[in-house]
């Protein structure tokens, strides 16, 4: 578990101090009825689509649904995948507002993923894509049911991978040097759990500027 590197600060989270990087986690930063609220009207209202991947030359289903929200131009491509943004929900645009103020970073997009199931995952990886510059910042809320979250070093396998249990309203910021030295993963259970909704904000930049 990430508790043995962390300290607790009643305003900042609790700072989680990793090789390279930092975090500050929240695990009630929501009520139980603001993260139960929020998770049916997102779950109602989002613009859900079934991405595919291709992996060892196979094209496949993506093992979730997601959808992307931010400010007109935040084009963001990802694993062949290309995301245009759809305009900003309110509660989305709300939310990201409430973020910002807790992290003191500045967003523009979110990618909304929902895990229908205990077999819908996210494998290992970084957001490490160019267009969120040389050292993203990422907030990553939770909704619905908890999922197990891991993260483990880039290189160094020496390293323990970490896990958090991600609650219904938590949030995990991953802030300097997180994207550049870790990977992080949602791996698939075999627990019976109904689904969860996840929101990652970040801030895409303009390649061309």
């Amino acid at each position: 578990m990430l508790s043995p590197d962390s300290s607790r600060d009643v305003m900042s989270g609790e700072v989680i101090t990793l090789p390279g990087g930092v975090c500050r986690y929240w695990p009630a930063w929501l009520t139980v009825e603001e993260a139960s609220r929020l998770y049916q009207q997102l779950l109602d209202a989002v613009s859900w689509r079934q991405d595919e991947i291709r992996l060892f030359g196979r094209t496949l289903p993506l093992p979730r649904l997601q959808a992307w929200y931010g400010d007109s131009g935040a084009s963001y491509r990802y694993s062949g995948i290309q995301l245009e943004p759809l305009p900003w929900l309110p509660d989305l645009y709300a939310l990201k507002t409430r973020v910002e103020q807790a992290t003191g970073a500045e967003f523009n997009s979110v990618l909304v993923n929902l895990y229908r199931s205990g077999q819908d995952s996210n494998g290992w990886h970084a957001d490490d894509e160019p267009e969120l510059g040389g050292d993203p910042l990422v907030a990553s809320l939770s909704l619905g049911s908890t999922r197990r979250f891991q993260l483990r070093h880039k290189t160094d396998r020496s390293i323990p991978v970490r896990t958090l249990n991600l609650e219904a309203g938590s949030l995990l910021f991953m802030g300097d040097g997180m994207q550049q030295h870790w990977q992080h993963q949602i791996p698939k259970t075999q627990r019976n759990i109904s689904s969860r909704i996840n929101l990652t904000f970040r801030r895409v930049i303009d390649l061309c500027q």
